[in-house]
């Protein structure tokens, strides 16, 4: 495949999400936010000419610019080796690899939120562009990455405009606020505990704080992710280890983990109803899958929502989604096309500039000569600018090679000679 810049700069995306690898291992991979500088750093320091970090928790991946694709992803893979204690073999089987037209459609997907855990996640285009803003203060961007994602932006705008595929987790979010005031009245007075760092959860918890909820707390087991989630919920964050304790002190749970194993049990809520003397606890499992003990349900006072039962509340079917998400598809596809004519239009814009130069130079030289004789002037001009060119195509029909010269007949009669 040839490159889709004039330059050979090749587009690279190099990366592990929740279809491709482990949670285990997205967790050795993940970035917090004061690592992800350094890191373009090293990729800097290893030679990757240009590169931009997305952390979440559903993925971790380097988009990536350079002119040698196996010396950069060598380098990404590596440092990625580096960083999950792995040995490259191990970390490459649950890796994805994208290049040029397949990677710009990945950036495109991701950025439109198409490639998501839940697709129409809202909060995704700020993750990217906070990503973005960490890649341009590294100094790790340049014209080619910028111009792929002021592109993405662009086109995750239409999705967002164009259709209804961001209502979905919003209507989740919106479920659980009202199930909340409708079992603890004014969220002003109750406190919330966010367990886990997942968007789903965050989301969930920033609906309920903008509905008055004020005093929450977040924990995760990996301390990290629990002060970048309090940070952007202007929240409070605590030891993982205090559980217990703080789950008595909660009138609303959110949970997202998305581990493979419980992190509330039945006994950890019957331990807190008995502890609050049977003041009802709201919990919200977005853990995929579940966090919560499902017999968590069978315990008096304890009121358990998974994202099942909030779907069920808040869409009227599978099938209007999945219409909204071939709906997004179809405009990512024709922004794609748009952008990629757009590549290839601007391989021709030297060829174009230096033509215009050398015609301009032309025009000057002949105002010199005759600028008081319009005439005189013009038909100077005209034989200058034709001299060349048509030595050449005398010099073609002379060889007779007659598929080259049909070819140059059609091409200049299509420049020159095509009427309006």
């Amino acid at each position: 495949m040839s490159s889709l810049f004039s330059s050979d700069a090749k587009v690279l995306v190099i990366g592990a999400n929740h279809r491709s690898s482990s949670l285990a291992l997205r967790d050795r991979l993940f970035l917090d936010e004061p690592e992800i500088i350094p890191f373009l750093d090293q990729l800097k320091a290893a030679g990757v000419e240009q590169s931009l970090v997305v952390s979440t928790c559903d993925r971790v991946e380097v988009h990536a610019v350079d002119h040698d694709v196996a010396k950069a992803s060598a380098a990404i893979i590596g440092l990625l080796a580096k960083r999950a204690d792995l040995d490259v073999e191990t970390l490459q089987s649950q890796l994805y690899i994208y290049q040029d037209q397949e990677a710009v459609r990945h950036i495109f997907r991701v950025t439109s939120s198409l490639d998501s855990l839940m697709v129409g996640e809202p909060q995704v285009v700020g993750q990217v562009k906070d990503a973005h803003r960490f890649a341009v203060e590294a100094g790790t961007v340049g014209t080619e990455l910028e111009r792929i994602f002021q592109a993405a932006y662009g086109t995750a705008k239409r999705v967002r405009t164009e259709t209804a595929i961001g209502e979905r987790p919003v209507s989740i979010a919106s479920v659980a606020v009202q199930i909340a005031k409708e079992l603890h009245g004014d969220l002003g007075r109750c406190k919330g505990l966010l367990i886990g760092a997942g968007d789903m959860g965050e989301l969930t918890a920033q609906n309920l704080i903008e509905a008055g909820l004020r005093d929450f707390t977040c924990i995760h087991s990996f301390d990290g992710r629990a002060k970048r989630v309090a940070r952007n919920l202007s929240c409070h964050a605590e030891s993982f280890e205090k559980r217990d304790r703080l789950a008595c002190e909660a009138d609303i749970i959110v949970t997202s983990m998305n581990k493979r194993s419980r992190v509330v049990s039945t006994q950890m809520v019957s331990q807190a109803l008995k502890v609050r003397k049977n003041k009802p606890i709201f919990l919200i499992d977005t853990g995929i899958p579940g966090d919560v003990d499902s017999a968590v349900n069978d315990v008096d006072g304890a009121f358990l929502y998974d994202l099942h039962d909030l779907e069920q509340v808040a869409m009227a079917g599978r099938a209007s989604r999945e219409a909204e998400a071939r709906a997004a598809e179809r405009i990512l596809e024709k922004e794609l096309l748009a952008f990629f004519k757009g590549k290839e239009e601007r391989v021709a814009v030297p060829l174009v500039s230096a033509l215009r130069d050398h015609f301009e130079n032309e025009r000057q030289a002949v105002l010199a000569m005759h600028g008081q004789d319009a005439e005189k002037a013009t038909r100077l001009l005209i034989n200058r600018l034709l001299h060349s060119p048509s030595e050449e195509l005398r010099s073609l029909a002379a060889t007779n090679k007659k598929k080259d010269w049909d070819k140059v007949s059609a091409l200049m009669t299509k420049l020159f000679l095509k009427e309006n």
